[in-house]
Formats: structure tokens, C-alpha cells, sequence
């Protein structure tokens, strides 16, 4: 070591000559004796003081634009600059001489304590939170090897990332927003807290095409609010979810809407990182199909309704003729019981086709089929895939139901050498399709000098329609009966 100016505040920087000289030096730089050393190398020497780092260093760091301070080995605060006391929210002179982990709350010691571990090799850097006054705020710390004078230790480093972080989230979360809402299957309005539109998605020009955004709510979209009485305007909705308010399910009309006309409207508030009622959002959903459905279920019910009370009037009279037409009280339980159980059967058949429709082949093989086969050699179906309203189906089934039961009783199906012919025609003279029945091969046939119920059955369930009704004609080789099917019963596929 070499004296620099003064012998008294002066060392040689070496290389000492014995221990007890380094020990020396060392003991005079504790006291404050020396103020620079000397270190002589093998071709020049280096100058390092030891006075007046203090005051420049703090100067230095009251220059920087984020919160710095010099700590010592332990992680004492040796100095804070003004910036890092506020972000601490302590003043110089409560954290000076204390441990850094003192100023921090416990949630960040162990990432802290880590840093300043790990900073005696080179810069660290770590990202803490602090929670204050109910809301996270995010600082980035650095810490470096500081070596000056006589003191060895950290510069360190506090930077608020809290406005930043905060702004890349409210990016990411509008970023989400506008791609849930442009996903979404219903039409999405987001609106500010004046009613104005901010965004739409796709879905939304299917209810109001043309520029929507930057409108108001209520002149941008046309709605009407059926069942509210024409109190209740789009507005109002707006105002209400402005004002808190979350309403859902409200059904309303879209009169100007190219396509979608029935709505169901749900309104919320609009709210971003817990702060502040920003705007709201308006979801509409088609209801069009929804609609339409009703309207089908609707027309079902009453169609329903309609169909039994028919059924019912029927049943009632073929009570009441079966029971005039029987002598005896079994008579009049066979005849009435087979008859609703015809008319069952026919109800059956067309319950499978929703009671849209049903072909005469399918109608003639329910009621053939107690009895004998329809693809017996002695049965013979023509033309028959033809397919009649319900309405005719019905009158169609109960003729049937006759026809076989006094064919297998009286006629051709009552023999094994019987047979029956079943063919459809259409007969543009009389508006109708024909069903003709024919049998032959059977016992001989007389006309019965007793009309009962049963003829009754054969001739008026068709005569609904001035085109319909049945022609019976009791032939010597058997029974022969042509049904008039109406016209506008046939369904034409």
C-alpha cells in the first residue's frame, strides 16, 4: 500500500508485507483514518476514495424515476430515495437501519429473502403483491452487487407495475369480451351507460341489419313489447340495467327485423374489474322456431280436443244404435264391443303418423287381420298404397269393420273356398276415389229384409262430403259394396 497526500489519512494498498500491516489498514478504514487506497498493480496503480460516496450516491438515486435503495450485507436500509418511501408507504426514517423484509408484508418475504440471497452473485429480479387499501398492486424488484468504500451489499429496485398490468388485463378481458361475444349462437349489444352501442356481434344484423354501432339502443333496434301494453319501450330496459338492475325473459317483437321477428330480451349491467356500472348488456334470442312450435302444439290441442269430442259423439251412437238394433243385452256387448275396437284400431293406425294420413292398404290389413291373412291366395288387394286424410280413415275403418264382420259371419270369409277382392280407382265423374269390394265363391247371398245398424254404419259415415258415401248391392255371387271416397280426402305424395 502507498500514502496518498496526507501520511495520517493514507495506506499502501499493497501487498503488505505481513499480516499485522493488513490488519492495520483494515482497523484504520473502520475508523474513518483513511480516506482512499492506493492499489499498485504490476504496471499501474488505481485510486479508490473512501470519502463523499454517501452524499453522491444519494444524490444519484433521488435522480432515478422508480424507488432504489442501497442495502447493506444483512439487507439493512442503508438509504431509500423519496419514490421507494411512498411505494413503501414508510419515510426514510422509519425504514433506514432496518431490515427490507420489515417493510414488506409477509406474503413477500420468502420471494424477497430469495432475491437478496441470490443478488451476491448478479441481478435478480422478482415480481411481488401488495395488498393496499382492499386492492393489489403489482411491483417489479430488482436487486444487484453493490460494492462502494467500505460497504459491500445490494442496490436495489422498485418498479409499480400496477397501472400497466392492469391495462394488459382490461385488454385480455376485452379481447375474451369480443370473442365470447362474437361466438355467441344469440345476438350480443353491448351498450355504454348512455344507451349508446359499442358492440354487436353477427347474430345481431339478423334483427337489425345496416351500422348499429354508436347508435342509441332504441333507435338502432325496432322492438315491441307485446304483453307489457305498450308501456315498456327498449329504453327503459337500458336505463334499468344502467341503473343496477338485471332483467331476463322479456318476449318482445322486432316488426322491421328481415328475418327474426320474435325475441326473448335479457338485460345486465356491465362491470369491469369490480369497478363501476360501465353500460349494459342486451342479449336477444330467436324465439322464431320456439313460435312456431307453440302455434304446432296449439293447433295440436285443439285439434285434439276436436277429436274427442267427435270420438265421443261417435262412440255415444253407436251405443245408442247397436243397442236398438241387439234383441238381447249379449248381442248388443259383442256388437258393441267389436265396433269401438274397429274404431280403436283405426285410431291406433293413425296415431303412428301423428293423425296426418294413412293408406287404404294399411287400413284393410288392420281390420282383415283378426280374421284371416291379407296375404292369403284368397284375398286379392289392388291399388290400395293410397293414402286418405284421417277423417276419411276413420269412416273408411268403421265401413270396413262391417263389411268383414258380415262377410265372416253370413259371406265369403265364412268358407274356406270364400274369396275377396279389394281395389281402389279414381272416378273423375264423381269427385272420389273408389274402394270396391267384392266377394265371391261363398254361401249364396240375399239381400237381408231387415236394414239394422250395421247398413246403417256401411252408408253414412261418408256422406260428410256430397262426393262421398258407399254403394251396396247384395249379388247372388256376393256382396258387393263401392265406397266413395271424397276427393279432397286423398293425399297426394
Amino acid at each position: 500500500m502507498s500514502p496518498v497526500n496526507s501520511p495520517e489519512k493514507s495506506a499502501n494498498a499493497g501487498p503488505p508485507e505481513d499480516a499485522s500491516e493488513a490488519e492495520e489498514t483494515l482497523r484504520a478504514i473502520r475508523e474513518g483514518k483513511v480516506d482512499a487506497l492506493v492499489i499498485r498493480r504490476a504496471v499501474t496503480e488505481e485510486i479508490f476514495s473512501l470519502q463523499g460516496w454517501d452524499d453522491s450516491y444519494r444524490a444519484f438515486m433521488e435522480t432515478m424515476d422508480h424507488g432504489a435503495a442501497a442495502l447493506g450485507a444483512a439487507g439493512e436500509v442503508l438509504y431509500a430515495n423519496d419514490i421507494l418511501c411512498r411505494l413503501l408507504g414508510k419515510s426514510l426514517s422509519e425504514i433506514q437501519g432496518s431490515s427490507l423484509l420489515d417493510c414488506l408484508p409477509p406474503s413477500t418475504h420468502r420471494e424477497v429473502e430469495g432475491l437478496l440471497r441470490n443478488s451476491r452473485t448478479g441481478k435478480q429480479t422478482a415480481e411481488v403483491v401488495i395488498e393496499r387499501g382492499g386492492r393489489d398492486h403489482f411491483f417489479l424488484i430488482s436487486a444487484t452487487p453493490f460494492e462502494t468504500g467500505v460497504i459491500s451489499g445490494s442496490a436495489l429496485t422498485m418498479t409499480d407495475l400496477t397501472d400497466r398490468i392492469l391495462a394488459e388485463r382490461d385488454m385480455a378481458s376485452e379481447r375474451s369480451a369480443r370473442a365470447i361475444i362474437a361466438s355467441a349462437n344469440e345476438a350480443v349489444v353491448v351498450c355504454d351507460s348512455n344507451g349508446r352501442i359499442t358492440h354487436v356481434n353477427a347474430a345481431a344484423y339478423a334483427i337489425q341489419p345496416g351500422d348499429l354501432v354508436g347508435r342509441y339502443f332504441h333507435d338502432a333496434i325496432n322492438l315491441v313489447f307485446p304483453n307489457a301494453s305498450g308501456i315498456v319501450q327498449s329504453d327503459d330496459l337500458v336505463a334499468m340495467a344502467n341503473s343496477g338492475r338485471t332483467l331476463q325473459g322479456i318476449e318482445a317483437h322486432a316488426p322491421d327485423a328481415p328475418r327474426v321477428k320474435d325475441l326473448l330480451i335479457s338485460v345486465a349491467p356491465l362491470t369491469l374489474s369490480g369497478e363501476a356500472i360501465s353500460g349494459c348488456v342486451v342479449t336477444m334470442v330467436d324465439l322464431s322456431q320456439r313460435k312456431i312450435a307453440e302455434r304446432q302444439q296449439l293447433l295440436m290441442m285443439r285439434e285434439l280436443d276436436h277429436r274427442i269430442k267427435n270420438t265421443l259423439a261417435l262412440v255415444l251412437s253407436i251405443s245408442h244404435r247397436t243397442a236398438a238394433s241387439e234383441d238381447t243385452l249379449e248381442g248388443f256387448q259383442s256388437a258393441f264391443s267389436t265396433r269401438i275396437q274397429a274404431l280403436a284400431a283405426t285410431h291406433d293406425l293413425l296415431a303412428e303418423t301423428s293423425w296426418t294420413d294413412l293408406a287404404l292398404r294399411d287400413l284393410v290389413a288392420g281390420e282383415l287381420a283378426p280374421f284371416v291373412s291379407p296375404g292369403s291366395d284368397r284375398i286379392h288387394l289392388e291399388n290400395l298404397d293410397i293414402r286418405v286424410t284421417s277423417r276419411a280413415a276413420v269412416a273408411v275403418g268403421l265401413i270396413l269393420h262391417e263389411l268383414v264382420t258380415n262377410a265372416v259371419k253370413y259371406g265369403a270369409l265364412s268358407t274356406e273356398s270364400g274369396k275377396l277382392r279389394l281395389s281402389a280407382r279414381r272416378d273423375p265423374e264423381q269427385n272420389c276415389l273408389r274402394l270396391d269390394w267384392a266377394e265371391s265363391d261363398g254361401p249364396p247371398v240375399s239381400e237381408p229384409k231387415r236394414h239394422g245398424f250395421g247398413r246403417t254404419v256401411i252408408d253414412r259415415p261418408l256422406r260428410y262430403s256430397s262426393s262421398g258415401g258407399a254403394d251396396l248391392d247384395f249379388h247372388p255371387d256376393g256382396v258387393r259394396c263401392s265406397l266413395r271416397i271424397p276427393a279432397e280426402d286423398i293425399v297426394e305424395r
